[in-house]
């Protein structure tokens, strides 16, 4: 099994591509963890995931930078139906626009847009960020054994709200709901980050990695 992490800019994903390597060992799975930037590998991947640190628009840009890479992910993600897993702005990016420091689009894959998180509580400080209880709302092979109380590390400040609630598969509270989680056909994107989410974040990537579409 060939796993792609996109590398287009967005940060260090040493400690995401230890997570995936640590989960495949965990689950006794052949797997080839390759941070990529090169759109062909990306194509020839069984699997895609794209993290995603920093504003919306920066990331969309950084992908936008490297030749093909968004067709690239448009190919495997949409034509050819492989489960791809987007983490945090990664996960934001499958929204139709994300209105942080200007209108940007993005994939359209899930519909809704990513907003300012807006608490309504001046002692709950933006961005959001640390360990959070996340609430799931329906059941989902990646989300099998995460229950109720499950905890997950979260560092944002806008979130996803999505135009259509069965793509909504968890949320967390912080003065507002927040969307932790979506999920359509062969995508899932989490809000939190898997890699620095401990129990609850192994958990789900040996789902993605076990997961049949």
């Amino acid at each position: 099994m060939k796993i792609a992490l996109v590398d287009y800019g967005s940060g260090n994903l040493r400690s995401a591509a230890k997570s995936f390597e640590r989960a495949a060992d965990e689950a006794g799975l052949s797997a080839t963890i390759n941070v990529t930037a090169d759109p062909v590998a990306v194509l020839a991947s069984d699997r895609v995931v794209l993290p995603g640190v920093g504003a919306f628009g920066d990331c969309r840009a950084g992908i936008r930078a490297i030749p093909g890479m968004w067709d690239a992910l448009q190919d495997v993600v949409i034509d050819q139906k492989r489960p791809f897993l987007g983490i945090c702005v990664g996960m934001q990016l499958m929204a139709d626009q994300g209105l942080e420091h200007g209108v940007h689009a993005g994939f359209g894959w899930i519909p809704g847009e990513v907003v300012p998180i807006e608490t309504g509580n001046p002692d709950l400080k933006i961005p959001h960020m640390g360990w959070n209880t996340i609430e799931v709302l329906r059941d989902h092979p990646v989300f099998a054994g995460i229950t109720a109380g499950s905890h997950a590390y979260f560092v944002h400040s806008y979130h996803f709200h999505v135009s259509e609630p069965q793509h909504r598969i968890s949320l967390c509270h912080y003065g507002t709901e927040i969307t932790s989680a979506v999920a359509k056909d062969n995508m899932v994107g989490t809000q939190f980050h898997p890699e620095k989410s401990q129990h609850t974040g192994l958990t789900l990537i040996r789902n993605f990695l076990e997961w049949q579409v």
